[in-house]
């Protein structure tokens, strides 16, 4: 582990989380950012602007940064695209991924340099990778979220569904993510709760993913499809209450 607390394990083949601690007035917390070293990597998030270096050390212990092809994310905030055009400029052949509605309204404005917008169902080829996109909007916030499947590990790149708070000390686990990702989001509720949040959970769970790749706290591995539903099911819960 680094002087800085970002580390690099791989939680699937060819696929590492770059894990950063940090500590917020609420408490220790991480962030992640998925990288896939294959012919044609791919980093999923980048980071704030501020932890540029950190992430670009860790990509480098894995490949060259300057490899990168295409830097993909969920949604548009800071902690998913902060230091896009720091990547881009170290990276002169990568491309921004993200879905049809970021591209149109925010990317290509913010990006110096053209995205490509992916579609509902389109597979980007990697190599030994292919990866999904899925629109999400606003699940669990944001209307140009979206979410990336690598098919051939069954990895799903799931954003912000299951945010955990500590500092992600754990690489990957197979214990419950479900009960403390819950109870860090009740305090401040940043879901929409779209009246379609159960049916994109459902379209997620059907592509029966077997490692979620978390954006903050560890990566998980299991039945990720039971996850998904149990999720759901959770969430309706809180509707009845709220409408209780």
């Amino acid at each position: 582990m680094a002087p800085s607390g970002t580390n690099v394990h791989e939680i699937a083949p060819g696929i590492y989380r770059i894990n950063t601690p940090a500590e917020l007035p609420g408490g220790a917390f991480s962030f992640n950012q998925y990288l896939i070293a294959d012919e044609a990597p791919l980093l999923f998030h980048t980071g704030p602007r501020g932890m540029f270096p950190l992430v670009a050390e860790a990509i480098g212990k894995v490949l060259p940064l300057e490899s990168l092809r295409y830097i993909g994310f969920a949604h548009v905030e800071a902690d998913e695209l902060g230091s896009l055009n720091q990547f881009l400029a170290a990276a002169p052949r990568a491309v921004p991924v993200a879905s049809q509605t970021a591209v149109m309204v925010s990317v290509n404005d913010l990006a110096d340099r053209p995205a490509r917008a992916l579609a509902d169902g389109e597979v980007l080829d990697l190599g030994r990778h292919a990866l999904r996109w899925v629109d999400a909007p606003h699940v669990p916030h944001g209307w140009e979220n979206g979410f990336m499947m690598e098919t051939a590990t069954r990895t799903l790149l799931c954003g912000d569904l299951f945010t955990q708070g500590g500092s992600g000390a754990t690489p990957i686990t197979e214990s419950d993510i479900l009960g403390p990702s819950e109870a860090f989001r009740a305090p401040m509720d940043y879901f929409a709760h779209a009246p379609h949040t159960a049916a994109v959970l459902e379209k997620l769970a059907r592509l029966q993913p077997q490692v979620l790749a978390c954006m903050h706290g560890g990566a998980w591995r299991g039945d990720g499809a039971g996850l998904l539903r149990a999720l759901a099911k959770s969430l309706g819960k809180r509707e009845l209450a709220v409408a209780a």
